[in-house]
């Protein structure tokens, strides 16, 4: 049975929020995950300015770095080795959509051991399938890691296969922008390219990261594009960097520099 999930709600140990709270509620509130190592949270600063940008894009108050700080401190002390997750909602409100007067955000930081790596997926690479779900645009989410991921969930929801490590979502137009769980990167004639997260998906920590590694361009990309490539990578902050070995019965071999860019990104500070 997994062990449960170390949680602080607010700077205490509980594992319960109001009925009440608007992340419940609406998925009003925004999140990360992150990698704990040796009670270090991996590129913490990258990770705190991107919650802090996306609670402003959501209009909504951010814990203070020294309050998530704290937190992090507390798990750490109990799990150094953890998959952190960091949550916060606008806080409890009444029934409706209008904002409280005065809200005040709930904080949730939670900790779940780290998968055992090396990735398995080192060697031989990942199968992907395309979803059927077609991802909603709205530019005023676009980018954010926001609570409603109920368009994730239900495309996660239409494989069981462990065969398949991961769904590739494309937009309402038919254009490519991310997998499930991961950004997603393409190679072709030795140029790096991401799609353009103007209208909906997320814009990962990993995938920052990775545009400068890769001098990649965020450009619109079509299923023809990806399947058309020389070279497919996935990132999050979890897995960090994977390729790409099968989508259908179109098959990709390993990278020649996937070591170096695997080298290059886990080195960075």
């Amino acid at each position: 049975m997994p062990d449960a999930p170390l949680i602080l709600v607010n700077g205490s140990p509980a594992a319960s929020i109001s009925p009440l709270d608007r992340g419940l509620a609406f998925g009003d509130g925004v999140f990360r995950t992150l990698r704990m190592e040796a009670g270090e949270p991996v590129w913490w600063p990258d990770h705190l300015a991107k919650l802090t940008a996306d609670c402003r894009q959501l209009a909504m108050s951010c814990p203070t770095r020294s309050e998530w700080e704290q937190d992090i401190a507390w798990l750490a002390a109990r799990q150094p080795d953890a998959v952190v997750k960091l949550i916060v909602t606008r806080g409890t409100g009444p029934r409706g959509y209008r904002l409280p007067d005065a809200p005040y955000p709930t904080r949730i930081a939670m900790a779940t051991p780290l998968p055992d790596f090396p990735d398995p997926l080192a060697a031989s690479g990942a199968t992907v399938r395309v979803c059927d779900l077609r991802l909603g645009r709205q530019p005023r989410l676009a980018g954010a890691k926001h609570l409603n991921r109920l368009e994730n969930v239900l495309a996660r929801m239409e494989w069981d296969d462990p065969a398949i490590d991961e769904g590739i979502l494309l937009d309402d137009a038919g254009r490519v922008i991310s997998g499930v769980m991961a950004n997603l990167f393409i190679s072709s004639g030795g140029r790096w390219r991401t799609p353009v997260l103007d209208a909906c998906g997320v814009a990962g920590v990993t995938r920052a990261r990775l545009l400068g590694i890769l001098a990649a361009e965020e450009t619109h990309i079509g299923l023809a594009d990806l399947l058309g490539a020389d070279a497919v990578l996935l990132s999050n902050s979890l897995i960090r960097l994977r390729w790409v070995a099968r989508l259908g019965e179109r098959t990709w071999p390993r990278p020649a520099d996937f070591d170096d860019l695997m080298e290059k990104l886990c080195s960075g500070a």
